[in-house]
């Protein structure tokens, strides 16, 4: 697998990000593992998580694997913080660094290699906020730092204010949903990445699974929309709008000879900005059709094409 840099940092990751989210819930330790090795056979290296996935079992089962599966030296863990247990958003410095040194505890790490903010918390100052990402790099407990569901405003002030004085741990990152069926990010949160030099992982690149195709005919038994608790989460890009997206990506995977999966993620991997969408699967057979994707580049006629059908598309939340 091909590796990019994170932004302008120096940290180079595969342009393929694994993510964790499913693990300790609806992916057992034995599928994980699978994944996890399957992943880095391929050249994977970026592995994301974070502290209130399934509750830490995520991050558990990441550090069980880190010391008897996969040679941790060989991956860039990345997590994140800044959301408790309840929902409720905490982005003090004391929530965060004990929150940050509670992951290293799950993991059994000393050091993360990209610790990220999971969510603005506007109840708490920004600048105590960013204190802690400083505290968190000068200890040695990560090496990058970056932002996860910024808005574009909120992505610049948090640069500037990290690039204002010297020493303060730049922001490298930025992790937000976009693909195909959500693009609004386009407006102001891309220019301001591309701004700040913080390199984007998009999450749910494959439109929350909707632009496998999947979904085409019905609800298949089985499916995440089939189960009550992800529902409403698929539901949004069930509309008339998305299928015309979906049947386009269908008509141009067909005139490949590739799977829809593949032209939606080849389209959002090599967007401007963009350094590694993270994609996430329940099994490693899920993951194996993913990984098959690293070898397209979609012709430039076929990028336009899908750029115009989804220009308009309604900007999900």
């Amino acid at each position: 697998m091909k590796e990019r840099h994170l932004g302008r940092s120096g940290l180079l990751v595969s342009r393929l990000g694994l993510g964790t989210m499913t693990w300790g819930q609806d992916t057992e330790p034995d599928e994980a593992a699978a994944q996890l090795v399957a992943f880095a056979e391929s050249g994977g290296t970026l592995v994301d998580t974070a502290d209130v996935y399934s509750d830490g079992d995520s991050e558990r089962i990441l550090g069980a694997l880190l010391r008897e599966v996969v040679d941790r030296d060989s991956l860039v863990v990345a997590t994140k913080a800044a959301i408790r247990p309840n929902g409720r958003y905490d982005g003090s410095r004391r929530h965060l660094l004990r929150a940050l040194d509670a992951s290293l505890d799950r993991m059994d790490l000393d050091h993360v290699d990209l610790w990220q903010l999971h969510v603005y918390d506007p109840a708490t100052p920004l600048e105590e906020t960013l204190s802690a990402l400083d505290e968190a790099v000068a200890s040695g407990r990560t090496r990058y730092v970056g932002v996860s569901n910024y808005a574009g405003w909120q992505v610049s002030k948090a640069a500037a204010w990290q690039r204002a004085w010297p020493g303060r741990a730049p922001i490298v990152s930025a992790q937000l949903e976009y693909s195909l069926l959500s693009r609004d990010i386009e407006r102001e949160v891309v220019p301001a990445a591309l701004d700040a030099g913080a390199g984007l992982l998009p999450f749910s690149p494959l439109g929350r699974g909707v632009l496998t195709g999947k979904y085409r005919t019905g609800i298949p038994a089985g499916s995440r929309a089939a189960a009550p608790r992800f529902a409403d989460f698929v539901q949004p890009y069930l509309d008339e709008e998305c299928a015309r997206i979906v049947e386009s990506v269908v008509t141009a995977a067909e005139g490949l000879g590739v799977s829809p999966l593949s032209v939606a993620l080849a389209w959002v991997r090599d967007r401007p900005g963009v350094a590694a969408p993270i994609v996430g699967a329940r099994t490693a057979a899920q993951l194996e059709a993913i990984l098959d994707s690293e070898d397209l580049t979609l012709p430039n006629e076929i990028r336009s094409a899908l750029d115009d059908v989804s220009d308009m598309s309604p900007a999900h939340q």
